[in-house]
């Protein structure tokens, strides 16, 4: 008689992490494939900071959110290259296309990483798993040449974490059962939201160095490090995580893109470059979808996982950059009430409507700019040169994109 262990069914890691390596730059690697293998970075040249660096660049000490002054300064050989607008969301497109060729449960975290759930695919064993996935990481490779890394779990904030510990292309498997094990050697600085800061303290102040350190903790004294937030702590460095994977399907009425930085960063200047850069990458899909939007969300977080967020609506939807531009640093001052460095920033556009619209006052206004919207869409996802859209043709300023 078969005993109860072998009648139950073994669970699987059904959940995966997919976290583009070096995004920006291997989007601009495809352009310009003669600089693979060289210290490359992406960011702006005058008072710009470094978004994105190649492992190259990043072994001479090249980092993100490095201010390029300072990069150049690590590292004099550095081949800087400026943000293309509009190509990074079509290759970020295109990456979550083919992984919903795996599984419809696929939800975009940002233009370089996602979630995807396999567990309505039926797979019969991990092994199964395991080799779907490298097929998948395989394919993103030759057809986009982008690199990837993957982490496999049974949840999503360790497949989060094994996903980042051998990038680049790195290939992670966490057995469900296993999380606590897993994550106990890891530096703490690993658990999301623990930034080079945070992390200093719980080593120096705390003798918190491992994530198992953490856990053997009394609540007494895990109250007086992280206060009120102690039991979110221990539960993360325990791996226990019951988020589902949302997939757009069902949150088909925003668009939103965030951003978790390498380091805290409180330079306000910095944060709403960042923030009105997702506004350039999340027009164009809009437009795409045909769609219009009234509403824009500026959420922030802080290093202590507190987070805060404000909202403001136009009179009436549009498809443009230009009306949302002036509302991003009002925004971004009214959430971040706290003079404290953020760990994260997102936008989300919602009151979605159908089909474009023109205002009466300025119809004909509106359809140009809509027009050469239309236009500056289709050059970028032929992968051509950039094309900005710059303030006195369209009453906006160019902007930086994102971190990683």
């Amino acid at each position: 008689m078969a005993s109860l262990r072998e009648t139950l069914p073994v669970p699987l890691p059904t959940i995966i992490h997919l976290d583009a390596d070096a995004f920006f730059v291997s989007v601009e690697l495809t352009l310009r494939p003669e600089l693979r293998g060289k210290k490359v970075a992406v960011g702006g040249k005058e008072r710009g900071i470094i978004s994105s660096a190649s492992y190259e660049a990043r072994a001479c000490g090249v980092y993100t959110p490095m201010p390029t002054t300072r990069a150049l300064k690590v590292c004099p050989d550095l081949i800087l290259i400026s943000h293309s607008s509009g190509l990074y969301g079509k290759f970020s497109r295109q990456m979550f296309e083919l992984c919903e060729t795996l599984t419809p449960v696929v939800q975009r975290n940002s233009v370089d990483e996602g979630y995807l759930d396999v567990g309505p695919c039926a797979f019969k064993s991990t092994a199964d798993i395991e080799a779907a996935v490298r097929r998948l990481q395989q394919r993103i490779w030759d057809e986009l040449q982008l690199p990837v890394s993957f982490g496999i779990a049974g949840n999503k904030l360790v497949a989060q974490i094994a996903s980042k510990l051998r990038k680049p292309r790195g290939f992670v498997v966490v057995p469900p059962g296993t999380e606590a094990e897993f994550l106990a050697p890891l530096p703490v600085g690993k658990l999301p939201g623990v930034g080079t800061k945070t992390e200093a303290i719980l080593t120096e102040k705390h003798g918190i160095r491992l994530i198992r350190d953490l856990c053997a903790r009394s609540e007494d004294e895990l109250v007086a490090i992280f206060g009120s937030g102690w039991r979110e702590m221990l539960a993360m460095a325990r791996g226990k995580d019951e988020r589902p994977v949302e997939t757009e399907e069902e949150d088909a009425k925003s668009y939103s893109q965030q951003e978790t930085f390498a380091e805290d960063i409180g330079d306000f200047s910095e944060i709403e470059r960042v923030a009105k850069g997702m506004v350039d990458e999340l027009l164009p899909k809009i437009r795409g979808d045909g769609k219009r939007v009234r509403t824009m969300t500026v959420k922030i977080r802080y290093p202590d996982f507190s987070q805060e967020s404000h909202g403001r609506s136009l009179e009436t939807a549009t498809d443009l950059e230009a009306p949302f531009y002036p509302l991003v640093a009002p925004l971004l001052r009214e959430a971040w009430k706290k003079r404290q460095p953020l760990r994260l920033v997102s936008v989300r556009f919602s009151s979605v409507e159908d089909g474009p619209a023109q205002l009466e006052m300025f119809a004909q206004t509106d359809e140009k700019r809509r027009r050469l919207a239309g236009v500056i869409d289709k050059l970028n996802n032929k992968g051509r040169e950039s094309v900005v859209q710059h303030g006195h043709q369209l009453g906006t300023q160019s902007s930086q994109k994102g971190m990683r």
